[in-house]
């Protein structure tokens, strides 16, 4: 370890001697860190933001619901016995099974009226999405075809300004439907734009009030998330037996499509980070060209150093603790300036997609990885081609 220590501290006082020319080398190292800092964590911590808030809509369901392109679409068409045959079909394997519906329609309170998106939901409930009032929808909700509603925070503010909905009324086709609880805000304004606002009502009550006629589908919840599409398979069969055999359904699993979107992420992420790295190849020819050039000016300086004892495996170890001192520092800055940019991104990011998570300490071992890998890489053939120079040849130079 003292023989490392003393190679550095040489390393850095030969680079202080010739400052001007290691820092124009190490803008190289400063760039090519710093972007694949920024990049990569900005990626990394909009993944996490990402991934987290479709986390907390909890298990992403099988949905099966009619195929619009075969010839008879009619003869497929669900029906509301078709979720009690299913379920019974499927047993142990679907966790739930339920129907569901989602209409535009006309919503009214004492002040205003609009079109809204009126869905449907269960007692089923395997999300963490907080509520800023009331309760979600429960088993005696949807057993007994309460006329009751669940909205989202912007239907609260649109309806009722900045009254509480809690306990109030909206309107449906004529139906009155109490307020039994307000979806809280999700962290991040991205998500709140794309979930929009929305009036959730049991599927039973949706049913006689709103739709007594074909389902749009069937949601299926896997006992086994990892099982979905076989659960999915199951849930066709059994619907083909019942509608026979030219039978056509589309199946969507909500948890593949959620896996492909956190792959592409990933692929994003991993893409832009290659296209960073370019500038680190750049930098370590920039490495290799100043080495090289420093062994020619210190020929003599080997020839010396071999005369009075000095190894090849010694000069070798010199000139690469030179290398790699020049990237790490080139490198230490490049991650300084990478991290102050990515902590500002992920401030304004974190507006929009909520809470994110920046890997700090992988961030570090990434910076100090790619540096002592291009100083080493970079920095080996100048250092073996000085190990070979001729002690006899190096001192008449």
């Amino acid at each position: 370890m003292s023989t490392l220590l003393s190679y550095a501290q040489e390393a850095i006082a030969s680079l202080w001697r010739n400052r001007v020319r290691s820092i124009l080398t190490m803008l190289g190292m400063i760039i090519g860190s710093s972007s694949i800092i920024a990049v990569f964590g900005i990626s990394r911590a909009a993944t996490s933001g990402i991934t987290g808030t479709f986390s907390s809509f909890g298990q992403a369901p099988v949905f099966v619901g009619v195929d619009p392109s075969q010839d008879d679409p009619a003869r497929a068409a669900l029906h509301e016995r078709d979720v009690v045959t299913v379920t019974d079909a499927l047993g142990e394997t679907a966790a739930s099974v339920q129907p569901t519906w989602q209409r535009t329609l006309e919503v009214a309170s004492d002040t205003k009226h609009d079109f809204e998106s009126v869905s449907t939901d269960g007692s089923y409930h395997t999300d963490s999405l907080e509520m800023s009032e009331g309760r979600k929808l429960s088993d005696d909700d949807v057993n007994g075809a309460a006329r009751v509603a669940v909205i989202t925070a912007d239907i609260e503010r649109k309806y009722f300004g900045d009254s509480p909905a809690l306990g109030n009324y909206l309107r449906i086709k004529g139906n009155r439907y109490e307020i039994v609880g307000v979806y809280a805000d999700i962290k991040g304004s991205f998500f709140n734009s794309i979930a929009g606002g929305g009036v959730v009502l049991p599927y039973t009550t949706f049913y006689d009030d709103l739709a007594p006629g074909d389902l749009d589908g069937l949601l299926i919840y896997s006992a086994d998330p990892l099982h979905g599409d076989d659960v999915a398979k199951a849930a066709v069969a059994v619907l083909r037996r019942i509608h026979g055999d030219r039978a056509e359904y589309q199946v969507q699993n909500g948890a593949a499509i959620l896996g492909a979107f956190d792959a592409t992420l990933e692929v994003v992420a991993v893409g832009l980070s290659a296209i960073g790295g370019v500038a680190l190849v750049v930098a370590g020819i920039g490495i290799m060209n100043i080495m090289l050039v420093s062994v020619t000016e210190r020929t003599r300086e080997i020839g010396i150093r071999k005369a009075i004892g000095a190894s090849g495996a010694n000069i070798v170890l010199q000139f690469l603790m030179e290398a790699v001192v020049l990237a790490l520092a080139g490198g230490g800055v490049g991650m300084a300036l990478g991290l102050i940019g990515t902590i500002g991104a992920v401030s304004i990011l974190s507006k929009t997609l909520g809470a994110l998570i920046l890997p700090y300490l992988l961030i570090v071992c990434i910076a100090l990885g790619f540096s002592i890998a291009v100083g080493v890489i970079f920095g080996t053939y100048p250092a073996i081609r000085a190990s070979r120079l001729d002690p006899i040849e190096a001192l008449r130079s």
